[in-house]
């Protein structure tokens, strides 16, 4: 599929589609004829990694870490049992830092909805005495 599409599917802008690819995280499986960008469902699987990744406030880096550790995982090549717990130490690495950064996000959407709430009640009608 064309990048359009991919960005359909995943919410992503053409750009940031674009700038994930100059980082490394997303190479688009092939080129047309005419040069444009086709990409693959695995293709657009990594972009949705990446796009749960950011609202967590994971780097770059940090999701071209853990994106190594899942492809790894994936690869359909024989690992060691070393290798293959490497990676699975890494993404459960990753797991333990999402659930803790959903878990401060939940402490914070909280407080921001009780302010949401305190600044209704200000502004609520008074009744009259």
């Amino acid at each position: 599929m064309q990048i359009g599409e991919v960005a359909a599917r995943t919410e992503l802008s053409l750009r940031t589609i674009r700038h994930y690819e100059e980082a490394g995280l997303v190479i688009p499986s092939a080129r047309s004829q005419g040069g444009f960008r086709l990409y693959a469902e695995s293709d657009v699987g990594r972009l949705m990694v990446i796009r749960r990744m950011k609202p967590l406030g994971f780097t770059l880096e940090q999701m071209r870490d853990l994106l190594a550790a899942t492809d790894r995982l994936d690869s359909g090549e024989e690992l060691s049992a070393e290798e293959r717990e490497e990676a699975l130490a890494r993404v459960r690495d990753f797991e333990q830092m999402a659930a803790e950064r959903v878990t401060d996000l939940r402490t914070r959407l909280a407080r921001a909805e009780e302010f949401a709430a305190t600044l209704r009640e200000r502004l609520a009608p008074t009744p009259l005495s």
